[in-house]
């Protein structure tokens, strides 16, 4: 079974969405992290990550479930990788698309058979512009391919 190609779901587009940071949101993580949110409205750096994965239209659990991967057998994020084009502000709707770039069968000392899932999220301002792209790594264990 360790053969076994994983699903060819490299190309798959995901639904998208919207997010908005709002200025008592971004306040309200900034104090969270012992940090004065900026003067001029930009929103904290960690948003590239909670609004993309947030906006991406699907779930968690529906994201895996198109790598016909079961969250019960311990999804790990490997890498998020954040590549800013303009800043991101407080009060601002972005759009929010994303694709599965792909999924890679590996064999691991550790973990035995396991995929690797790559992905990136785009985060659009109003006009349409990229503000920033997310490429997020995870690796599935297939503990039933051993």
């Amino acid at each position: 079974m360790a053969g076994e190609q994983p699903p060819q779901v490299a190309g798959t587009r995901l639904p998208g969405g919207e997010y908005r940071i709002s200025s008592a949101e971004n306040r309200a993580l900034c104090e969270a992290l012992l940090t004065e949110p900026a003067a001029d409205g930009r929103a904290h750096e960690i948003y590239s990550y909670i609004a993309t994965q947030s906006g991406m239209g699907v779930s968690v659990d529906g994201l895996l479930a198109i790598c016909e991967f079961d969250a019960a057998d311990g999804p790990m994020l490997g890498s998020s990788n954040s590549r800013f084009h303009s800043t991101l502000m407080t009060d601002v709707t972005y759009r929010v698309s994303g694709t599965i770039l792909a999924l890679t069968r590996k064999q691991s000392k550790k973990l035995g058979v396991m995929d690797v899932l790559e992905y990136r999220l785009t985060l659009e301002g109003e006009s349409g512009e990229p503000v920033l792209e997310v490429t997020n790594t995870w690796i599935l264990p297939r503990r039933n391919l051993t």
